[in-house]
């Protein structure tokens, strides 16, 4: 089962108990709508429900927090939760979860690498790309134009990357 990391704790939030959430949702005050979350071994669960909006995130209770100190003990937390239990996406839109690891192959289908991260950019997302020939990874632009192909079922994209970005 893949599990898929949709906030962290961030510390205490207050003396009461309450926590300062991050929200790595596309709609951030979804989080405490999934369901129970784990930490990454899933070996706890913590039950999130959200009271409001904060500078950089939400202030939440988690049902066995009780103490400022209980609150603190878990900063740092990472929260998962299984990737079926995300909503199904429009078509040519991806989870980062199911990009990262994906071979990449040029369109004359030699290997390049894989990814190993994406980032948001504001006008458009890049592929981290790794792999023998890339002495320190490439930073790919993740534009049909670029990636014309994702075949998650073969776990591999097609790029026909702009001319010297590839060494």
């Amino acid at each position: 089962m893949t599990q898929v990391c949709v906030g962290a704790i961030a510390g205490a939030f207050g003396v009461r108990g309450e926590v300062r959430l991050k929200s790595f949702c596309a709609e951030p005050s979804d989080l405490d709508s999934y369901g129970p979350l784990s930490d990454e071994s899933g070996k706890r669960e913590f039950a999130v429900k959200i009271t409001r909006p904060i500078k950089a995130g939400f202030a939440a209770r988690i049902a066995s927090v009780k103490t400022k100190e209980d609150a603190d003990a878990l900063k740092g937390t990472r929260l998962y939760l299984p990737r079926e239990r995300l909503p199904d996406l429009e078509d040519e839109e991806y989870y980062h979860s199911d990009l990262i690891g994906l071979d990449v192959f040029d369109t004359g289908g030699e290997k390049i690498g894989k990814i190993k991260a994406i980032f948001e950019n504001g006008a458009t997302d890049l592929l981290e790309i790794h792999g023998p020939g890339l002495k320190n990874g490439v930073m790919l632009p993740f534009t049909k134009e670029i990636v014309p192909t994702i075949d998650l079922s073969q776990r591999r994209i097609i790029t026909d990357p702009p001319e010297g970005l590839l060494p």
